[in-house]
């Protein structure tokens, strides 16, 4: 039987700026109001990015703004959320993000069975000709794409 995944929300300059070398799929500590804020859509991440803290993993600069039906107990928008992963793969992270220079970005938000998730990534930072390369083959492959479908006509 499949999972119903539901997308939020997606990093698309992330990819842009960030060579991906693995993926980690990790729950995040939520309250209550900022679990509707997430339903609504009503969270932003462009400068997003997670540390590892005595063994857990913390993300920064994700906002999720203010429920406007929550009264009092509503959350503050930029605190740091905890994510939540098993013990050997937070210690596997650690090791990386300190010898070798990589940097915990999350790459999406979504619903799975009614949890949110984070696909969180180990990225590298990308040079410029690194970025344009990209750019080429992208334009080089929409081309080819373009030539094919002309020649199908």
């Amino acid at each position: 039987m499949s999972e119903a995944i539901k997308t939020i929300a997606v990093n698309r300059k992330a990819r842009h700026d960030y060579s991906v070398d693995e993926n980690y799929e990790c729950g995040i500590d939520l309250l209550g109001t900022e679990v509707k804020s997430f339903r609504d859509g009503k969270i932003s991440f462009p400068d997003a990015w997670a540390e590892v803290i005595s063994g857990e993993v913390w993300l920064h600069s994700l906002r999720i703004a203010e429920n406007p039906f929550a009264s009092i107990f509503n959350h503050d928008p930029d605190r740091k959320k905890r994510l939540l992963l098993h013990k050997q793969e937070i210690k596997r992270i650690a090791r990386k993000v300190e010898d070798k220079g990589y940097t915990l970005i999350p790459l999406a938000f979504y619903f799975k069975k009614g949890r949110v998730k984070v696909d969180l990534g180990l990225c590298k930072g990308k040079k410029l000709y690194d970025k344009r390369a990209d750019i080429r083959d992208r334009d080089l492959k929409r081309d080819v794409a373009r030539e094919f479908r002309h020649g199908l006509n």
